[in-house]
């Protein structure tokens, strides 16, 4: 008998079953060769990061050199394209490696990891601080005292950066989450007397947490009356508005590590006015599915 008879007398079920072992073969000639890949062979000794001047950044260079991985290269983008990166590896479970950051909507979307951190290169807990200009106190005294008493937690923030990211537009957003949260906003704006149209300057960079804070505070600020004016910038010019005056504040300084560069370099030309978000973190991140643990593993 030949083959073709052999085969034409087997049953449909035999020929699944074949079929089935030929493609678990495969599976395992794949998982096997994956195993036998360091993390740095399975992304090609590349960390997709976001744009250039951001504090993440620097603090991600700062890793490199702390865990000797002279292989590695750190990718400049955006945050934008850094998620889109994210959500297409992560649909396919291949690896990746990002810089990360939470308060962040991809970390209720995917099951994310950060990678300990034994020697420190990017700090411990972070702060989200508000940072006024120096006359911002004496100019819009009104506004300084909300910005003083805004206070919110990462579940709030969440709420708003999770809505823009499912198609809300951001004012849409930040006015529902104002409608969902009325108490706590007026302990933001108890005991503040109204404006009549004073201007107010935010700058921002494009990171989602960010977007959310000043589209939500200038919601606030315009219900107190007044006309409020967002400029969208990246790291180092957003810093550079608010230290020569050309901007009254920005809701994104992240400290004592994300920033520490900008903060010392107009040490004296801006004031703290306060901190509206504490335990925040910033480092290096991967999906759960990635068996590594540690950045000392990129060093393998």
């Amino acid at each position: 008998m030949n083959l073709t008879k052999k085969l034409a007398g087997m049953s449909a079920v035999s020929l699944l079953a074949l079929g089935l072992a030929a493609c678990g073969d495969d599976d395992a000639s794949k998982d096997g060769a994956s195993a036998d890949k360091t993390a740095g062979e399975m992304v090609d000794y590349k960390i997709t990061g976001i744009d250039p001047g951001a504090g993440i950044m620097e603090a991600t260079g700062r890793a490199i050199e702390d865990y000797g991985l002279d292989k590695w290269e750190l990718q400049t983008g955006s945050g934008a394209a850094m998620t889109a990166a994210l959500k297409k590896a992560y649909d396919k479970e291949d690896p990746i490696i990002i810089t990360g950051w939470s308060p962040h909507w991809m970390f209720t979307k995917y099951d994310l990891k950060y990678l300990d951190d034994p020697e420190g290169s990017y700090g411990g807990e972070e702060e989200i601080h508000t940072i006024g200009s120096l006359d911002l106190a004496k100019d819009k005294p009104e506004a300084h005292q909300i910005l003083e008493n805004f206070k919110w937690d990462e579940e709030d923030m969440g709420e708003v950066m999770v809505a823009i990211i499912d198609g809300e537009d951001p004012e849409e957003a930040a006015q529902a989450w104002i409608d969902e949260n009325q108490d706590k906003v007026d302990s933001w704006t108890e005991g503040v007397d109204k404006v009549d149209g004073d201007e107010f300057k935010f700058v921002y960079v494009a990171w989602d947490s960010t977007v959310a804070s000043t589209n939500v505070m200038a919601k606030v600020l315009e219900d107190q009356g007044y006309k409020v004016k967002m400029s969208q910038v990246e790291a180092g010019p957003m810093w550079t508005a608010v230290a020569d005056g050309s901007a009254d504040a920005l809701l994104a300084g992240w400290l004592p590590v994300t920033h520490k560069t900008y903060a010392e370099k107009y040490d004296g030309k801006f004031e703290d006015v306060g901190t509206s978000m504490t335990g925040v973190k910033i480092g290096l991140t991967v999906p759960e599915y990635m068996d590594i643990d540690s950045i000392e593993d990129l060093k393998e």
